[in-house]
């Protein structure tokens, strides 16, 4: 492929790149020492969320400028026009250096948000924000999930309609399990504009601004203690038609776009969880026991087959097609992988897991125990994925409507 560095020759360029702006992590760094916080869901407030997203921001800002970031991205974006696997090539560069560690708001306005807006955006909307998306000088959140629809999108009660002057919508609703809303310039809000339709086809989607009169955001304490999660209010917001993505009534495949990306990003979580837990393994101040020696094997496994899954999805991206199987299947996997991380720690730290004696490595591991059941529904539920597989690889017809899940 002419002007495309061979992926050896990119990952030794990342390299040199990354020693010119950033200091390469202690590899031999000792046990005991150091930060030892494995939360799922960061416990930030809300001024360290702020502090955390502006570090981040400008560490993705000097990665955008010198070419290293939207590598896969046309040049009138900022990219390279690379393949899209460069993008894990460079993370695994990246992985062994000090830089900021990117909060979940990132991916999800640069690897979901972003690519929606290139499929469905008029030329005007992605001149307007893929750029300053990328860049991250605009942020985004989903504006999704919904009390009452748990993880059935498509029953979304937020209403979209028409002002009086038809140049504009008036949204009205509440959204839930919303990350990273307190920082997020955007949201990417799924509105219904036809409750009369069926309705999958009754569906809109939005761009909000998230400091519009009307709208209100609210912290979801969890109990880990943290409140990583919001919600948020829509109080007869204003929305230009404008910043309306997609036609009117295409809102659920606008979706499909979205949630795609979300399972593609998806599939490397908990994977450090996964190696701390061996580490605790490795130097734990007694023999493991026969049970627990199966228990740290059993994890290694998982988290070798989600890794191995990974290429799957890496492999399909360099062939030039979007991962469909892989995708879910990587999505279980992780899942899988957090509840063997849990039951591995649990028995290898007993009593000390839920007492707070400020020795190390030990009552941290309640932030991992108490968020990672969370995974199994963010980013599409474990049921979800199964019926995809069910129905897109063994061929089996979906389930008849009004039948249990």
């Amino acid at each position: 492929m002419d002007g495309i560095p061979a992926p050896d020759d990119f990952r030794a360029e990342a390299r040199s790149w990354l020693k010119s702006v950033a200091t390469a992590r202690a590899a031999d760094r000792e046990w005991g020492s150091g930060d030892d916080s494995v939360a799922v869901f960061e416990n930030w407030t809300e001024a360290e969320e702020r502090a955390r997203t502006d570090l981040a921001r400008d560490w993705e800002r000097t990665r955008h400028d010198q070419g290293w970031g939207a590598l896969a991205w046309p040049q009138e974006y900022g990219g390279r026009e690379l393949p899209a696997h460069y993008e894990q090539l460079y993370r695994a560069e990246e992985a062994a250096f000090d830089v900021p560690r990117r909060t979940e708001i990132f991916p999800v306005t640069q690897q979901l948000v972003a690519p929606a807006i290139r499929v469905w955006g008029t030329p005007e909307q992605r001149r307007r924000w893929l750029r300053p998306m990328l860049r991250t000088d605009e942020l985004a959140c989903q504006l999704f999930s919904e009390t009452e629809a748990g993880s059935d999108l498509a029953a979304v009660r937020t209403r979209a309609v028409r002002d009086g002057d038809g140049d504009g919508w008036i949204l009205r609703g509440h959204k839930v399990w919303t990350s990273g809303a307190r920082v997020a310039t955007w949201g990417v809000a799924v509105c219904r504009t036809d409750p009369d339709v069926p309705r999958h086809a009754g569906i809109t989607v939005f761009l909000v601004r998230m400091d519009a009169p009307g709208v209100t955001v609210r912290p979801i304490r969890q109990m880990t203690g943290g409140a990583s999660f919001n919600e948020v209010y829509l109080d007869d917001v204003h929305v230009p038609d404008t910043d309306r993505l997609g036609p009117v009534g295409e809102g659920w495949r606008v979706t499909l776009t979205v949630l795609a990306a979300e399972r593609l990003d998806s599939g490397g979580l908990g994977l450090d969880n996964a190696d701390r837990a061996l580490d605790l393994a490795r130097h734990l101040p007694r023999p493991l026991t026969g049970g627990e020696r199966q228990q740290a094997a059993d994890l290694f496994v998982h988290a070798l087959v989600q890794r191995l899954t990974g290429l799957r999805v890496n492999s399909a991206l360099a062939a030039g097609r979007e991962p469909g199987a892989e995708a879910s299947v990587g999505k279980l996997h992780a899942t899988a992988t957090m509840r063997a991380t849990t039951d591995l720690v649990q028995q290898l730290l007993g009593p000390r897991l839920g007492a707070d004696t400020g020795e190390w490595g030990t009552f941290a591991w309640t932030e991992h125990l108490l968020g990672a059941p969370g995974y199994r529904i963010a980013g599409g539920s474990d049921e979800i994925q199964r019926n995809i597989l069910a129905e897109r690889v063994l061929g089996l017809p979906k389930e008849p409507k009004g039948q249990g899940r």
